[in-house]
């Protein structure tokens, strides 16, 4: 077991000597100690005491030094018996000790990787297809933008805010660290796909948690949605890196002024090339019924597909007009690439292609403002706060940055009209103590995005995407049928 071969018995004999000495040795004087350790012990500990010297530069926090005191236990000193059940001579509890051991010492390196290095994530809806299909799991890098440091510190590796199974918080909210970003290889990029944790996720009804709470207090009346737990269930806050992860597109950065105008995207008043597979949607007029195989040649997913078919009375509604004998096309609504929408016209069966209008859009950020007449396809202008600007205050703007004044950077916000206290005293001019940015789907008309809930923080940032190491079709059975092969280390093309 520890590699003793062929020998005297008197070696075997200083083998088993030395090894009860190792384990979980408690006599003797500190220089006694120091003078027993092994060489192989010191380097073992020289490495590891320059990797914690190296990261607590690299983190600037002093606390992780209290690993140097740990690893000169366990290699040199030994004042605890850390391996103790290796000694004994029941072997449940040698196999139970080697387990939890080795799982102990699992959980801690996958803390700080997941920490401060990468973190898996699955992308789980089509807010970004087709350059990100659902089923896609990335290799997301903290690195390139710099990791934060913790937040809530207390937290179970590999569970974002709720444990399964158990049903309770992953996470102990106390101690709370502030803010603070690690040194990164590069900014945010325009275009870059990023993942964050979504900033309207600090309130939570557990019971309907999408919409988000400020949609659905703006939807149903705050004291409705806080007092009805039977609809709504528990009102819940999350600390800002145990909210829910979210992968979207920048598409504006700090200090940015942005507009939406018939679909097109202009930043500082010069139009943005839209990314290469965007979409919108279509209702789409066939003589024929769509089959599945012709959905599947059109590469739209069944979730897509699924319940597409438009019924009779939104046909009316849509005014499309019935034939002779008083039956109506097919009429599907889908989300189309310009090459899907290409193809389609093509095919003779197909009548008309229409784009689906500001109806179905829903209300736009901020939702707070009454005559608010923004819509996701004509939105704005804005100007995307940047770190240490100031800008004036007034009843115009005031519902746009409420949000940034009051929950992220935390103050006390009062206003009405013209009227605005900060903290207590009147303000005409606030100044932002973080960079923002603007986020938003390739997938537009089916994207929940900044378009509705507003700003990503800085803070919020998680990290970049780097590649697809996985990626599942949920549309197929069984795990070889749904491996998309071509997809497998696919790099994440930017901007």
């Amino acid at each position: 077991m520890f590699g003793i071969g062929s020998g005297s018995s008197n070696k075997v004999l200083a083998s088993s000597k030395k090894k009860d000495d190792y384990i979980g040795k408690k006599s003797g004087s500190l220089a006694e100690r120091f003078k027993d350790t092994d060489k192989v012990d010191y380097i073992k500990f020289g490495i590891l005491a320059v990797i914690v010297i190296l990261f607590t530069i690299w983190t600037r926090n002093p606390l992780s030094l209290l690993f140097l005191l740990f690893f000169l236990d366990v290699y040199i000193t030994r004042y605890v018996a850390w391996d103790w059940w290796k000694k004994s001579t029941n072997p449940i509890v040698k196999t139970v000790g080697s387990w939890v051991d080795a799982i102990i010492f699992a959980l801690i390196v996958v803390y700080y990787i997941n920490l401060y290095l990468f973190q898996n994530y699955v992308i789980p809806s089509s807010s970004l297809e087709k350059s990100l299909l659902v089923g896609d799991y990335l290799f997301v890098s903290k690195c390139n933008y710099g990791p934060r440091s913790p937040m809530t510190p207390l937290s179970f590796p590999l569970a974002q805010h709720t444990l399964p199974i158990l049903n309770c918080k992953s996470y102990i909210e106390n101690p709370q660290w502030e803010y603070k970003r690690l040194a990164g290889f590069e900014d945010v990029k325009l275009y870059d796909i990023v993942v964050f944790n979504f900033p309207a996720g600090d309130t939570v009804a557990m019971k309907v948690q999408n919409p988000d709470y400020y949609t659905l207090i703006s939807t149903y009346g705050r004291d409705k949605v806080r007092n009805d737990k039977e609809t709504f269930g528990e009102i819940v806050w999350r600390p800002v890196d145990r909210r829910e992860n979210y992968v979207k597109r920048c598409v504006g950065l700090p200090g940015d002024d942005l507009l939406i105008s018939d679909r097109n995207l202009y930043i500082n008043g010069h139009l943005v090339e839209a990314p290469e597979h965007i979409q919108f949607n279509y209702f789409i007029e066939t003589t024929k019924a769509f089959t599945e195989k012709t959905f599947q040649s059109l590469g739209v997913s069944k979730s897509d597909y699924e319940y597409s078919m438009v019924s009779t009375d939104w046909k009316r509604m849509l005014q499309y007009q019935p034939n002779e004998d008083g039956s109506y096309n097919f009429v599907y609504k889908l989300p189309l690439t310009a090459a899907m929408k290409a193809q389609l016209e093509k095919r003779n069966e197909v009548v008309s292609i229409k784009l689906e209008d500001e109806r179905f859009g829903g209300r736009t950020f901020p939702q707070t403002k009454a005559d608010n007449k923004w819509t996701r396809d004509n939105y704005g202008p804005i100007h995307i706060p940047a770190k240490g600007e100031t800008i004036d205050l007034n009843a115009d703007n005031i519902d746009l940055y409420a949000q940034i004044i009051r929950n992220y950077e935390g103050n006390k916000l009062e206003y009405s009209g013209d009227n605005i206290k900060i903290n207590g005293e009147v303000a005409n001019k606030y100044t932002f103590k973080m960079d923002y940015y603007w986020m938003m789907g390739d997938n537009r008309h089916n994207s929940a995005d900044s378009r509705y809930w507003g700003f990503v923080p800085e803070d919020h940032i998680v990290g970049k995407p780097i590649f697809i190491w996985l990626s599942l079709d949920d549309d197929k059975q069984g795990f070889f049928n749904r491996l998309r092969t071509e997809r497998i280390f696919k790099r994440i093309h930017n901007n």
